[in-house]
């Protein structure tokens, strides 16, 4: 319904209107990639996990140790078992809430790491929007990408965006 909306007026607009507005597009995963703090956050992140996949592994090896000893022990008193079986089930809740906290904070380290590169990306695409004029700057990384006018080109501001930012 919008994308009819929109085709209907820029028919009815006169082209003349069109003139007075300045389109770009960018590529946004391609500058973010390049990034340097991207790097360094991915490597952060990747730290973080390693150090919870090892513990998880640690816990996983006494749960593994437990179990085979109370797997192997038939000749002890019911109300034993019955206290080793509970050790076992409350070892792989521990397991469990161990990954569900784990996963929960490697999301949050994600966010606050990323939220400051992908603030200083905005800041440089709007202020190449600023210094350069433009009207409209589209991010082609966009899964449906907003396209207004097919009769003019638009110009890419990947490059500007990079050099603002010092990348290649």
């Amino acid at each position: 319904m919008f994308k009819k909306l929109v085709i209907v007026l820029l028919c009815a607009m006169p082209l003349s209107v069109f003139a007075q507005y300045k389109f770009g597009t960018i590529n946004t995963q391609e500058v973010f990639a390049l990034m340097p703090e991207k790097a360094t956050a991915e490597k952060t992140l990747q730290d973080l996990a390693k150090k919870y996949e090892d513990e998880f592994v640690k816990m996983r090896e006494e749960f593994n140790k437990k179990y085979k000893e109370f797997m192997a022990q038939d000749s002890l008193p019911e109300n034993i078992k019955a206290r080793r079986m509970q050790e076992v089930q409350e070892l792989q809740q521990r397991i469990q809430n161990f990954q569900e906290v784990a996963q929960g904070d490697i999301e949050k380290q994600q966010q606050q790491l990323f939220a400051p590169i992908e603030k200083k990306l905005t800041d440089a695409i709007k202020s190449v929007g600023t210094e350069q004029k433009f009207t409209y700057i589209f991010d082609l990384a966009s899964p449906m990408p907003v396209i207004l006018y097919h009769g003019a080109p638009s110009e890419d501001v990947t490059a500007a965006v990079k050099t603002k930012l010092g990348l290649k």
